[in-house]
């Protein structure tokens, strides 16, 4: 996927530049989609993270559809930590410029508030720039971590998990206060597979493990084809196996 690069396609900007909250913490707080649409509510438009209250936000995805409006453009970002997150892009037409769009396929950063826009969760964008380099969509995870360690003093995976301090050669701890391997996930997994190799470690104790049927209602969120392929992966790398048919799968640590 990542041969679809910005350079390869015309790049949508906005000429709006952000405002920064006098108020806020960190000028811009980079985050996930999926840490936006679980943040709590405050009010109609203001929403927090552990009491933190949101004013300035940036977010690393890729453009899955736009629809075009006479006064605004509204794109579907997804950054595979969650459902695609919806982004407003106001049009300024008063200076005679051409429309230009950001196709699907892009990979972007946009810099917003989030808002709430007919009972539905918006990033309302301040700047939409093309991502180039695509080392800054593993930057910018990175530096969600980072961010939200300092602002809570305690560790949280880009899903908003709190997490324990990472043990050598693994990754964050996703439960458990006994410090067991069973605990903790291996580092070569993507996100969506460590979702799906936590949920399937959580029916690992049943005898035939869990049905695929279950696991796609526990990770509603995520596609049967990204579930798929997740399985694929992790039953290739030796993480899972297949028990009473091959609809049902444990871990093979648990």
């Amino acid at each position: 996927m990542w041969n679809r690069a910005c350079s390869q396609s015309p790049a949508g900007t906005c000429s709006h530049k952000a405002v920064i909250s006098k108020t806020a913490f960190l000028q811009i707080l980079p985050c996930t989609v999926s840490q936006l649409l679980s943040a709590s509510e405050v009010s109609s438009d203001s929403f927090a993270i552990c009491d933190l209250e949101l004013n300035q936000l940036s977010v690393v995805g890729i453009i899955r559809g736009y629809v075009p409006f006479v006064t605004n453009v509204q794109y579907s970002l997804d950054d595979m930590t969650g459902p695609p997150l919806s982004v407003k892009q106001w049009v300024n037409s008063e200076d005679g410029a051409t429309m230009t769009f950001v196709p699907p396929g892009t990979y972007v950063k946009v810099i917003g508030s989030l808002r709430n826009f007919r009972r539905k969760r918006t990033l309302l964008a301040m700047d939409v720039r093309c991502i180039k380099d695509l080392n800054e969509i593993t930057s910018h995870m990175l530096e969600v971590v980072q961010a939200h360690m300092q602002l809570f003093g305690k560790g949280f995976d880009v899903n908003m998990n709190i997490t324990a301090a990472p043990r050598s050669g693994r990754v964050f701890d996703y439960g458990g206060d006994d410090g067991h391997p069973e605990d903790v996930l291996p580092n070569d997994l993507s996100t969506i597979q460590s979702q799906v190799l936590h949920v399937i470690r959580s029916f690992s104790v049943q005898l035939e493990g869990i049905s695929f049927n279950d696991l796609e209602r526990q990770l509603e969120h995520l596609s049967v084809w990204d579930i798929r392929t997740s399985l694929t992966f992790l039953i290739n790398e030796g993480h899972v196996f297949s028990t009473i048919d091959e609809h049902h799968f444990k871990s093979c640590v648990h």
